[in-house]
This record gives structure tokens, sequence and C-alpha cells, in this order.
């Protein structure tokens, strides 16, 4: 996957370059984002904007006309989730990860945008691309340190089974489909701002590493050590109002996470670009074409 990501990076700076004399030749745009994620997977199953956190990064539009525009998004944030308050606070588990992507997106103007006195300069915009991202699930032990997850295995990854043969520890990067919906307009010729609400259905279950059943803990805690044990199964954490003990460990194979969905990340916010380089004479910006009779 790394050598994947380098190999998608130099054909997105190759693309950038091929487009160059085209882009002086229309309507370009630089700026920054700022607003919050929050991510919706085992440990937050339904509630929009729940534990959101600051997120922000730099973008770039290339505007091919009044109404459609190739966008590219670097953007930088965090995602967390806990069971505590949910129907699932017996299974005690948590996470942080932070998420940085890089996103190409194409977008679709409603309305006819133009950067001129008395023409229309606002519109709702729906987007939809693809992303690449990366991100790194980490859980605070009870010790109060916090330790990073995929290299511990806490579903057995590294441990061989009866044929010798240990399953792989999960990439951390993946691929996700943005799509979302936003709203922008221009102030004079050279300024843009505007707000877009975008959600990430990514292409890993692992982004809270919570993915399949629990591992035998006894082997776990044999094979890989004590800190995987207790962050791979953090029921025993609680007590029993019952009998006032802790629970018992969950038996290996019964279910830690839902195998049947993928997780999902969301950005929000705002935006501010700045528009460069002249602007296309087959596609003019500055006014709509007159209309044939």
């Amino acid at each position: 996957m790394k050598r994947l990501t380098i190999v998608l990076a130099c054909a997105f700076l190759i693309a950038l370059q091929g487009i160059a004399p085209a882009v002086r030749a229309q309507s370009s745009e630089f700026g920054a984002l700022v607003g919050t994620t929050f991510y919706l997977g085992d440990l937050n199953q339904a509630r929009l904007f729940k534990n959101s956190h600051l997120a922000g990064g730099f973008m770039y539009r290339y505007n091919i006309s009044p109404r459609w525009a190739i966008k590219a998004d670097f953007l930088f944030g965090k995602v967390s989730a806990s069971d505590v308050g949910t129907l699932y606070a017996k299974r005690n588990l948590s996470f942080m990860s932070p998420i940085t992507e890089l996103s190409i997106q194409a977008e679709l103007n409603f309305l006819k945008l133009y950067n001129a006195p008395q023409q229309n300069r606002f519109s709702p915009y729906i987007f939809a691309g693809v992303t690449l991202f990366s991100f790194n699930p980490q859980a605070q032990h009870r010790n109060g340190t916090w330790y990073e997850l995929q290299s511990l295995g806490t579903e057995g990854q590294g441990i061989p089974d009866s044929l010798g043969v240990a399953a792989k520890r999960y990439s951390l990067t993946s691929f996700a489909i943005p799509f979302g919906i936003g709203f922008k307009f221009t102030i004079g010729r050279h300024i843009s701002l505007g707000a877009e609400w975008g959600i990430r259905y990514t292409f890993t279950d692992y982004l809270d590493d919570v993915h399949g059943n629990y591992y035998d803990n006894d082997i776990l805690r044999e094979q890989h050590g004590s800190i995987p044990a207790d962050l791979a199964d953090r029921t025993p954490e609680r007590i029993n109002p019952e009998t006032e003990l802790p629970y018992p460990y969950n038996e290996a194979g019964t279910q830690r996470g839902n195998t049947t969905t993928t997780d999902i990340y969301s950005f929000a916010g705002i935006f501010f670009t700045v528009k460069f380089g002249n602007e296309s004479k087959f596609c003019d910006l500055r006014k709509p074409r007159r209309a044939k009779h």
C-alpha cells in the first residue's frame, strides 16, 4: 500500500503538470479549509457530529466552466469514539485516530457561477471523487499511556493458527469515496467563500481497530503481551452491578465488531480561496454567453 501511495502521489503531480497550460488559460483557485471531523462505525453507529474534532487543510480548484470544477483537497484532522454511554458500554472499547487525506473531486454547481458584476455570484453544489487517506488508531490503557493499536494485533493479527498461517495486520492507508454538498459565492473577481459537508465512505473497517471477533485472550497475552491483551478486551474494566465483580473476558470467537460494514468519516467546514490565472476564452467566467435567437 505504501508503494501504491507513492505511485498515486506521483501520478497526481504529473497530472497537475499536464494541465498547467490549461490552468493558466482558465480560472484557478487556491485556499484553505477549516472545520470538524467525526466518525461513524462500530463505536458510533448513528450519531452525526458526535465527538467532533478540529480539522483543516488546503484546497486547489480548477474551474472548467460556470457549472463544473475539479478540486484537490489536502486535509488533516482527528476522529474518536467510545462505548461509554451507549448500548455497548459493557464492551468498553474506545479509540482516537489522526486522519490525513488527499482527495480529488468533481463539483457540479446547480447555478452558473460568475465573478463579474451584475452576474450570478453564488451557487449550491454537489461533489464526489476519490480519496487516499492515512490513519493510525490508538487507545489509552488504564495505566494512562496511549498505544498504537495496529502493531499490537488486538484481534490476533500476527499469531499463527493451527496451520502456521498468521492473519496480516491491516494497512494504515486506504481509499474512500467522498461525496457531499456545499455552497459557494464570489466576492469581486478574486475571492471565493463557501461551506461544505462531505462523507468519506472508506474501504477499511479498521479505522477504530474493531472488525471481527474476540481472540483467545490467554493466547494473545502469551504471544503479544499484557498490553495488547488488555486493550483487545476491556470488558473486565467494567464492574457487574449484580455481583460487584469485574465482568469476565469474552470467549474467543464471540463478536467484537460488525464485519458486514466499513467505517465512515466526515468533514464539514468553511473555505476561503483566492483566484489566479487568466480566464478561459472558450468558457468565459466573466459573463454568460448570449442566448441564440
